[in-house]
């Protein structure tokens, strides 16, 4: 069956036509889960899942408003910077980013989130997914390790699902290989990236890429 692009923005409608709506149809496609993937997964945090939690340094949070409308987004800190305050309990302190604010106006809206430590060159990832709020509580603030300056907020995780993920993703996508990585010069620049993005007249690339590097000096503030 030949897919039918059209017009622009008609693609996904062309191939929902006939996706798939049933689990158990989806389940027919595939080979039964590993029954070790399925034990392994907890409630609460071991502790040896929180001391990996203390050599983390990177945590993906994926979220999603009261419409549905999902968003992922990275955050990143000294190693630790995520907090473990009981083996059901997790606090991620505010730090400077866009002031956006998604993630925590969908935790506001629905209360929960799933998350994603990462180690930089390790292969195995660590997922956590539980009801979420956010907090203010000053004596809350005054524990957490700050990012550059103290936050102001944190996102306060309760732990309904931990598991460690294998490691093929990371291993697939050369994550921790630099001699795999694409050359800079195949790639399009974050400032070619954003320049489009703005699609504003009389902006150039070189103002983007100064402001970038601004904002990267400021990157605390």
């Amino acid at each position: 069956m030949m897919i039918d692009t059209g017009a622009a923005g008609l693609l996904f409608e062309s191939l929902r036509a006939d996706a798939l709506t049933s689990p158990d149809h989806l389940r027919e496609l595939y080979s039964q889960p590993n029954p070790t993937s399925l034990r392994k997964e907890n409630d609460r945090l071991t502790e040896e899942a929180r001391a990996l939690i203390g050599c983390s340094s990177l945590v993906f949070i994926g979220s999603a408003d009261a419409e549905g409308r999902a968003d992922v987004t990275p955050r990143g800190g000294p190693a630790g910077f995520v907090s473990v305050l009981d083996e059901r309990t997790l606090a991620i302190p505010d730090a400077t980013g866009n002031k956006r604010l998604d993630t925590m106006h969908n935790v506001l809206q629905t209360g929960r989130v799933g998350l994603l430590f990462l180690i930089p060159g390790r292969p195995d990832t660590l997922r956590a997914n539980g009801r979420a709020c956010v907090s203010a509580r000053p004596e809350l603030l005054a524990r957490l390790t700050p990012v550059g300056k103290q936050p102001v907020t944190a996102i306060v995780v309760q732990v309904e699902q931990v598991y460690p993920h294998c490691p093929k993703s990371l291993m697939r996508g050369n994550a921790w290989k630099p001699e795999r990585w694409l050359p800079a010069d195949a790639q399009p620049t974050s400032a070619e990236v954003t320049l489009a993005q703005l699609n504003l007249p009389g902006l150039t690339v070189d103002q983007i890429e100064e402001a970038e590097r601004e904002s990267l000096r400021l990157r605390y503030e």
